[in-house]
């Protein structure tokens, strides 16, 4: 089976960065399968980059390697991290971009990344993407190990964790994580935060919903109705057929959602 490695940027596709980044990589492996995960992660938006990564690499086959940048710090002394998480490997910088994948999954390990011979020559301090990132990624594709790359850390950035909070009167207070290209409003509730949703209601400001659907077409003809559903990433979204959840409710992500 070929090596897989993804790649996971906010560099967009207009400038040259995406491909110098592919380029490193096939130069170290000419054999590995490269996957654009995307590059439209707004401008240095960590968590909106986590959030994406965390939704698809299970999708992905074991030993898979996630090359994940979106970067504010390079350059600085921030450090390059290697992550060997759920039988995948994720590659970038030390500054919570794979938090949501340690929360996930038990057993993680992170290493440092410190052996300057696995870099590009003569790394710029302003694209460790392709300098760092990219060659370490390529040679863990062809059986490099994380051990070789650098030194076991336990002090890994993080970012606050996509868990609800019960408050005092049995309510449970979460957020909406992200919001997508269609406007839909995705929550940090999973199933096991909801386990009837016949008998809960959600307040997000001044606008309540009670209905669940199971698919965005249920009860058609309910237009500008908002209702909850179950989304394919496994959180609950809040949504609108046939428009935008967000404009209607006037959210970014960050805005409050309780349950109760």
């Amino acid at each position: 089976m070929k090596s897989v490695i993804t790649l996971l940027t906010d560099f967009g596709t207009a400038d040259y960065f995406v491909a110098a980044v592919k380029g490193v990589v096939l130069t170290i492996n000419p054999e590995v399968s490269l996957v654009d995960i995307t590059h439209e992660v707004p401008a240095q938006d960590i968590e909106a980059g986590a959030f994406t990564l965390l939704t698809c690499y299970r999708d992905f086959p074991p030993g898979a390697t996630h090359v994940a940048v979106v970067d504010p710090g390079v350059g600085s002394a921030r450090r390059g991290i290697v992550v060997r998480a759920g039988s995948h490997y994720f590659v970038g910088p030390d500054n919570g971009l794979f938090s949501y994948i340690c929360d996930r999954e038990s057993g993680y390990e992170v290493f440092e990344i410190t052996e300057d011979k696995y870099f590009h020559s003569d790394p710029s301090p302003s694209f460790h993407g392709r300098d760092v990132f990219a060659p370490v990624a390529a040679a863990l594709s062809t059986g490099v190990k994380p051990e070789q790359v650098g030194p076991r850390i336990e002090n890994e950035v993080r970012l606050a964790p996509l868990v609800p909070v019960r408050d005092q009167d049995g309510s449970l207070r979460g957020r909406i994580i992200h919001i997508d290209h269609f406007g839909n409003c995705i929550t940090n509730f999973t199933r096991a935060d909801v386990p009837d949703s016949d008998q809960v209601k959600l307040l997000v400001g001044r606008k309540v919903i009670r209905q669940f659907r199971k698919f965005f077409a249920d009860e058609a003809g309910t237009k500008d109705k908002l209702f909850a559903i179950w989304g394919s990433a496994g959180f609950l979204e809040l949504s609108i057929n046939g428009g935008s959840a967000a404009l209607l409710l006037r959210a970014k992500r960050g805005a409050p959602v309780v349950l109760s």
